[in-house]
């Protein structure tokens, strides 16, 4: 009976042959919801989008994320379904970001962490 320090390389984050993505595809919810939003960037990303930031630009500025790292962030949002893209401005063309239904069932998420 080696207690928890048995199941550690199981779910060990620090191997480095364990993804984000292969949480994503496990059973439990709270491991699926954490390969959608289990990063602190993820985190404040949602959190802006709540406090009605929609904009690229006013996004990196409240957060300090580097253009590179927002737009990965961004893009993983939506492709899981948390974040629609909207156009605002056609030349030259700009997006808004806003949270779908899906992303909505975050806030209470958004607010318990922040208690």
């Amino acid at each position: 009976m080696g207690g928890l320090d048995e199941l550690a390389p199981r779910f060990s984050l620090r191997k480095a042959n364990l993804q984000i993505d292969s949480i994503g595809e496990s059973m439990c919810l709270i491991a699926r919801s954490l390969a959608v939003v289990g990063d602190r960037w993820m985190m404040l990303l949602v959190r802006e989008l709540f406090m009605g930031t929609r904009r690229f630009d006013e996004i990196r500025a409240q957060t300090a994320m580097s253009p590179h790292l927002l737009s990965i962030r961004l893009k993983r949002l939506e492709e899981d379904g948390v974040i629609v893209r909207e156009p605002y401005q056609d030349r030259p063309l700009r997006h808004e970001y806003r949270l779908t239904p899906k992303g909505k069932e975050l806030y209470a998420v958004i607010l318990s962490v922040r208690a």
